[in-house]
C-alpha cells in the first residue's frame, strides 16, 4: 500500500472549472479502490465551503505555514472515504466565482501568493510539519497551481517522491520577475534551468523541472510536448526529461458516466437495447426547442467557447453544416465572441440551433445521451473527456487526431467499419472545410443503419475505466520511490 497526498487547484464536486476537477475526483478514488491511502488537499475556495457546511477543522493540524493564518478543513469525496482537506484561508476562502479569474477576465492579481501558499502547505502536510501523524509516500502534484510543490519540498528538504502531471500546457502559471522576490524563493532558482521562463516567473517550470517523475493525460500529448508546435517553449526542457516523462490516458468514472444507470437520465439504454437513446434524443430536441425529427442527426458540442476547442471552426462551417440537415446543440461558455455569434446563428436558425451558454451538468448528461455525434475541432486536446463519455454512451465523436482524441478514436475507414473497429470520424486538417467534410462522411454512415450500429457498439464497448489508468499511475509511483531507494 502506497500513501499519496493528490494536490489539485480543483476537485468536483467542490469545485470544478474544466476537466482537471473530474480527474482529481476520479483518479484518488480509483487509487483507494486498489487498496492504496490516499488524501486529497484543494483549496477551500467560498463556494467550495458552501458546500460542504458539515466540513470540520482537522484537530491536529497546526500550520508551520508562514503568511495568511489557515486552516485545514477535512471532508471526503462523495461516495467515497477518501480524505479531502479543504485549505482555508484568505485569497480563497473569502472569493467566490471563478478560482482564477475575476469579474473582468483577468487573473486574480494575488493568484502567485495563493498558489504557493497552497505549494508550501503541501510540503508541510508531505513532511508532516503541522501534526497530523502522517507522512505520504507520494505527491501527486496537477498543473501549474501545483507547480511549486517540488520546489518547496526540495528548499525544505522534505523526502517525498515527487509526480507531476500536465494537463495542459497552454496555461503556465507565468508572473512578473518581481514576484520571484515577493515569494521569497531561493536567488539559485532565478536561473534558465530553473523557475525563469524568458524574464517571468513559471510555476509550469516548477513541476517540470523539480517533479521525479513527469505525466500527461494522454500518449500523444506526451510527445506533442516535446514539440515546437504544442510545446510552448518548454519542448527543451520536456525532450530533456523524456526518459522521466509518460503519457496515462484519462479514464472516466463509470458511477456517474454509464448510460445504463444514469441518475440523469429518465430513461437508461446499453448497446444491445439502444430504444432508451431515441427517447432521450426525442426529449431532448424538445428541452431545446427544435422539431422532435427522429431521423434528423443530431451533433452537440460540450466546450468552453474558445480558439483552442476550434470554435472558430464550428462557426465558419456552420452554415455548410446546417446545409447538410442536421441540428446542432452547444452547451458552453467562453470568449464573448464566441458567445455572441452562436447565440446570433441559434437566432436565425431556430429550427436547426440551441444554445445554452454556462454549464449544467445535468443538461450535459442529456446531450451525451441523446446526440448522434459529438463534435471536438479542438487544434489541441491534451486528453478530452467529452470523446470518452460519447464513446460509452453510443454517440459518435468527430474529432480533430490530436492529443488524446487521436488515442481514443479509431478512424472509420472503410476496412476498420467492416472490421468492428471503428469509433468514430477524425481529421487532421485546422480548416473550417476540413471539419466539414468530416461530418459529411459521419452523416453519410448515419444514413447506414447498419454501419451506424456497428460504430456505436465498438465506441460503447471500449474500456476507458479509471482502473486501467490508476494501474499506471501506481507503477509511475513506484518508478519515482525506486529512483530515491525508497522501494
Amino acid at each position: 500500500m502506497l500513501k499519496i497526498l493528490f494536490v489539485s487547484s480543483e476537485v468536483h464536486p467542490f469545485s470544478k472549472t474544466g476537466g482537471l476537477a473530474d480527474v482529481s475526483a476520479s483518479l484518488p478514488h480509483a487509487l483507494a479502490e486498489l487498496g492504496h491511502d490516499v488524501r486529497i488537499l484543494t483549496p477551500g475556495y467560498a463556494d467550495a465551503l458552501e458546500r460542504v457546511p458539515e466540513a470540520a477543522p482537522e484537530p491536529n493540524w497546526t500550520s508551520p505555514v508562514d503568511g495568511p493564518a489557515t486552516r485545514l478543513l477535512r471532508t471526503a469525496l462523495p461516495d467515497s472515504a477518501v480524505p479531502v482537506w479543504l485549505l482555508e484561508a484568505r485569497g480563497f476562502s473569502d472569493r467566490p466565482g471563478n478560482p482564477y479569474l475575476g469579474a473582468d477576465g483577468h487573473g486574480h492579481p494575488d493568484n502567485a501568493e495563493r498558489f504557493d501558499l497552497l505549494a508550501r502547505t503541501a510540503a508541510a502536510v508531505a513532511g508532516d510539519l503541522g501534526g497530523l501523524g502522517w507522512r505520504p509516500d507520494v505527491i501527486h502534484c496537477n498543473d501549474w497551481q501545483t507547480g511549486l510543490v517540488p520546489v518547496r519540498m526540495l528548499q525544505h528538504r522534505i523526502p517525498g517522491a515527487t509526480v507531476f502531471t500536465v494537463h495542459n500546457l497552454a496555461y503556465q502559471g507565468l508572473f512578473p520577475s518581481p514576484t520571484f522576490h515577493t515569494l521569497g524563493l531561493p536567488v539559485w532558482l532565478w536561473d534558465m534551468d530553473a523557475l525563469e521562463f524568458h524574464g517571468q516567473l513559471s510555476f509550469m517550470k516548477g513541476g517540470a523541472a523539480f517533479a521525479d517523475r513527469l505525466t500527461t493525460v494522454s500518449p500523444t500529448y506526451a510527445e506533442e510536448i516535446r514539440t515546437h508546435a504544442h510545446g510552448w517553449g518548454l519542448e527543451g526542457l520536456f525532450n530533456q526529461r523524456a526518459g522521466d516523462l509518460v503519457g496515462i490516458l484519462n479514464g472516466i468514472d463509470r458511477r456517474y458516466w454509464d448510460p445504463a444507470r444514469d441518475p440523469y437520465l429518465d430513461v437508461h439504454f446499453r448497446a444491445d437495447d439502444l430504444r432508451g437513446k431515441a427517447t432521450t434524443k426525442h426529449r431532448l430536441q424538445a428541452e431545446l426547442g427544435l422539431p422532435q425529427a427522429a431521423d434528423t442527426p443530431l451533433a452537440v458540442v460540450i466546450s468552453r467557447l474558445a480558439d483552442q476547442k476550434g470554435i472558430d471552426l464550428l462557426l465558419n462551417g456552420l452554415p455548410d453544416l446546417l446545409r447538410q440537415g442536421l441540428q446542432l446543440a452547444v452547451l458552453g461558455s467562453g470568449e464573448r465572441t464566441y458567445e455572441r455569434s452562436l447565440t446570433a446563428m441559434a437566432r436565425r436558425h431556430p429550427e436547426q440551433v440551441a444554445v445554452r451558454l454556462g454549464f449544467d451538468e445535468a443538461l450535459a448528461h442529456r446531450l451525451e445521451a441523446g446526440a448522434d455525434l459529438f463534435l471536438m475541432p479542438s487544434r489541441f486536446e491534451p486528453c478530452g473527456l467529452n470523446q470518452l463519455y460519447s464513446l460509452a454512451y453510443g454517440t459518435v465523436p468527430v474529432v480533430r487526431a490530436v492529443g488524446g482524441l487521436a488515442d481514443s478514436v479509431v478512424h472509420a475507414t472503410p476496412e476498420a467499419v467492416k472490421a468492428g473497429t471503428a469509433t468514430g470520424v477524425s481529421f487532421t486538417g485546422d480548416t473550417p472545410a476540413a471539419l466539414v467534410a468530416a461530418v459529411r462522411r459521419a452523416l453519410e454512415l448515419y444514413t447506414r443503419a447498419r454501419d451506424w450500429r456497428r460504430i456505436q457498439r465498438a465506441g460503447m464497448a471500449q474500456d476507458f475505466s479509471w482502473q486501467r489508468s490508476a494501474d499506471r499511475y501506481v507503477e509511475v509511483y513506484r518508478d519515482a520511490l525506486a529512483d530515491q531507494g525508497r522501494l
